[in-house]
Formats: structure tokens, C-alpha cells, sequence
């Protein structure tokens, strides 16, 4: 039942972790997680949810990350082209500082195509927006935004525009089909109850059916990344490695973040209304005349400490990947404010990141979007519990840890779009309704900039 409570209940996986809370009065407790048999072999775990008991899962001298990243049971290796991709490997394997040095390498070495790419890639999304609200009366966001933000890491990471290869406009689509061969067992995507019971939740799919599509993805990258994969084979990790490792980061990791983050950024600020759109504005716009020379630059965005509160709110109250897991590596005691809790060796800990980030402990009006939340120092000293990327706000991805390598281009990337939005619109309308991955967004009108 508590497989069925999980996908289905009223409430969604928020409810049903706080009706666990107020069963057993505890924010620390046992419970199993899907999906359980015949994909899992041991549903158990121990969920930490609350503010002070989840920070555990980071330190890496505490927790092990091997084989985690998806829960309590691991997508076939055929998926990745046999191999265990970084996002699985604890920092105590010896390949992990390899390729997260990597992915800190590509980042580094593409960093001037950032801004001009996004804004080309951005600058086709807002126009093909207009054109379908012209011929529609309404947009979808999230189909254009999935297009945008493949094509935009394509031209900034690898410089190609995919739609000028062999992989044309297929890129997103193979991509979200080829995820869900990896994360079906953990989601609900609206099919009948008993059929997503008995397929997705009870079953792998078979890995040979996306095989043909994976390939493509895989050539475009091999074929557009040859000084990064010229780099890795220097630093002795193989081209074919390398490439499975890219892909991954490229598809899974980031354009799956930009699909999920992208909407409920655009949810929350389309939400609050048109004053939060005026104040946006007007800061956007001013730093980019009078620091950036009318340009959008690194200077003219640190200027920027509106968009930077609303970026952090966001990913505050709607992280990306919502469930974080660790096994532990000793005998351990984990605390919550009111009591300690034994673990040990060996059992597994999972944290749903929401209630930490939603704790009303740490945040006033928790559950509600503030958009000046983290502005001034007394704001800035909360960034601690802005936890999205696998760690704390206030901490960097190094060789020795799990935060996430493109912790700070997702900052940025987020920040842009808010920029970009800004200064061509003064304000905009949308409807919003729940999906499988986040929400789903339709843009219902986009009002002109004015100055």
C-alpha cells in the first residue's frame, strides 16, 4: 500500500512523506521506497526529512554514493554504453576525480559560449512563443523550452548546432525517452494504475529498444567534442568513456534539470504577479545599461541581487532531483531537532530534499514563494539551506565530493533566462498544471517591453 500511497495518493510525495511525520511523530524514520520488487532487491531505507538530519547525506566520510544516484536500484550499465557513469561513482573510486576533472575542464574551456549561445537559443524560444500565441491564443513552454535548451548546451558545449547534423530537432526527444528507460520505475506518468503497476513499476525496460536513438545521440557528441575527448584521453580515460560520460552530464544531468527547472521557475515568477515582473525588470534592465554597456554581462549580472534571490527561491521550494540517497559507511547517529537515531553499517539513508528545503524551522512562510528571500546579509546567511545541487548554497563541487559539477552554470543558466525574459517583456500570463516531471506551463500572453 505504501507503493500505491506513493504514485498515486492526493497530495503527491509531499503529502505522503508528511502523513509518515504525523503517523510517527518523527522526521526520522523507516520506511520502504519504491519500486521494490522485482527491480529492487531491498526497498528498505531510513528518510531523513527535515532540515537538520538531511545535511548527512553529503559528507562523503559518513555516507557511501556508490551505485545511489537512482535509489535503491541501478539502470542497466546498457543504457550508458556498459559503463558506470560518474553520477554513480563514490569519490573514493579512483575514476571519479578523472571524470568530474573533466567535466570541470569542458566547463571551464567553454565558458565565453555561455551567454551569446543562450541567448540565440533563447531568442528562437521567445519568437516561436509569439508565433504560436499569434496562430493559437496560447503557448507551450516546456515543448519550446525542451527544444531551446538542448540546442543551447549543444552550441555552448560542443559548438554545433544539432539542427544542422544528423540528429536535426530529434535531440530532446530521444533524450526524454531514453531517460525513462532509466527513472520509469520511479515515476507516474498518467497511465492506468494496474498497467504502470505491472510494466514500469514491476519491470526494467528492455535497454536494446532505445539502443538504435542512443547511438545517435552518442555520434553527434563524439563527432562535435574532439578537444574534450582529446582531453580526456590524455588524462587516461578513454575517448569512448569520455563520450558516454558527456552524454550523460549533457542529456541526464543538465538539459533533464533545465526541463524541470526551467518551468517551475517560469511557474513561480509568472505566479507572482506583475509587481515581482516590474521590480525584475527595471533591476535587469538598469544593470545592463549602466554596467554592461547595454550588454548582458558576468559584471552586469552580479548586479543583479533580485534575480539571484528569485533563482535560489526556486530552487528552494521545487529542486530538480527531489530524492537524494547514501548507505552508510559505519556505525552512525543521525539527529533531528527533537531526538538521535541509530544507523547502521551498511543500511540506507534517503533524504526528500522539499521538506529540508520547506523546513519551518529554518525558513518564515516556508511553503511560500518569497522572491526577496535571500537578498542582504541576513538573506545570504540562508543560502546554507539551498540544497539543490547535493550540497549547500555556500559550498563549491570539488574532486572529493557529489555536489554537482555544473552547480554554478545551472545558477547562472537560470539567471539568464530571467534576464532574457525580462528584457524583451515587461510582463507575461501562463496556466499551469501538474506533470510527471515538475509542471507543465502554457503561456496564455507575453506584454512587450515598454522601455
Amino acid at each position: 500500500m505504501d507503493r500505491l500511497a506513493y504514485f498515486y495518493g492526493q497530495g503527491g510525495r509531499e503529502e505522503f512523506f508528511k502523513s509518515k511525520i504525523n503517523k510517527y511523530n518523527s522526521t526520522v524514520l523507516r520506511t520502504n521506497m519504491p519500486p521494490g520488487p522485482f527491480i529492487a532487491d531491498n526497498p528498505k531505507v531510513i528518510a531523513l526529512l527535515d532540515g537538520k538530519s538531511f545535511p548527512v547525506l553529503f559528507d562523503v566520510s559518513k555516507v557511501e554514493k556508490r551505485d545511489l544516484f537512482t535509489g535503491t536500484y541501478m539502470p542497466s550499465t546498457e543504457l550508458t554504453g556498459g559503463y558506470r557513469i560518474l553520477s554513480y561513482i563514490d569519490p573514493s573510486e579512483p575514476s571519479h576525480a578523472k571524470l568530474k576533472q573533466l567535466l570541470f575542464s569542458m566547463l571551464k574551456s567553454t565558458s565565453h559560449r555561455v551567454v551569446p549561445e543562450f541567448q540565440t537559443s533563447y531568442s528562437e524560444l521567445f519568437d516561436s512563443l509569439e508565433a504560436e500565441l499569434t496562430s493559437k491564443g496560447k503557448a507551450k513552454f516546456n515543448d519550446a523550452n525542451d527544444q531551446a535548451a538542448f540546442n543551447f548546451l549543444a552550441r555552448a558545449w560542443y559548438g554545433k548546432n544539432p539542427a544542422d547534423t544528423d540528429l536535426g530537432k530529434d535531440g530532446p526527444k530521444i533524450v526524454t525517452i531514453w531517460v525513462l528507460f532509466q527513472l520509469g520505475p520511479l515515476l507516474a506518468l498518467g497511465l492506468p494504475k494496474l498497467l504502470e503497476e505491472l510494466t514500469l513499476h514491476s519491470f526494467r525496460l528492455p535497454p536494446f529498444l532505445i539502443k538504435r536513438d542512443y547511438k545517435r545521440m552518442y555520434n553527434f557528441i563524439y563527432e562535435s567534442a574532439t578537444p574534450i575527448l582529446e582531453e580526456a584521453a590524455s588524462m587516461g580515460i578513454s575517448r569512448d568513456e569520455a563520450c558516454h560520460n558527456l552524454l550523460f552530464a549533457t542529456c541526464f544531468n543538465t538539459f533533464g534539470g533545465m526541463k524541470i527547472m526551467f518551468p517551475g521557475l517560469i511557474q513561480q515568477v509568472g505566479g507572482a504577479g506583475v509587481k515581482l515582473h516590474a521590480r525584475l525588470a527595471e533591476e535587469i534592465r538598469s544593470a545592463v545599461r549602466s554596467t554592461g554597456g547595454g550588454k548582458v554581462t558576468m559584471k552586469a549580472m552580479e548586479e543583479m541581487e533580485l534575480v539571484k534571490s528569485v533563482v535560489y527561491e526556486a530552487l528552494r521550494l521545487e529542486p530538480p532531483v527531489p530524492s537524494q540517497y547514501g548507505r552508510a559507511k559505519r556505525d552512525l547517529i543521525v539527529e533531528s531537532y527533537e531526538a538521535a537515531y541509530e544507523v547502521k553499517e551498511g543500511e540506507m539513508l534517503f533524504g526528500y530534499q522539499p521538506l529540508a528545503t520547506k523546513d519551518p524551522k529554518i525558513f518564515d512562510r516556508a511553503e511560500e514563494f518569497v522572491a526577496e528571500r535571500f537578498m542582504g546579509e541576513e538573506g545570504k546567511k540562508l543560502l546554507k539551506h539551498v540544497l539543490w545541487s547535493n550540497g549547500p548554497e555556500t559550498e563549491s563541487p570539488t574532486l572529493g565530493n557529489k555536489q554537482c559539477a555544473g552547480k554554478d552554470f545551472v545558477v547562472l543558466v537560470a539567471r539568464l533566462l530571467l534576464v532574457e525574459l525580462f528584457l524583451r517583456y515587461d510582463s507575461f500570463d501562463i496556466d499551469v498544471s501538474k506533470s510527471s516531471l515538475g509542471v507543465t506551463v502554457t503561456v496564455t500572453s507575453l506584454k512587450k517591453a515598454t522601455n
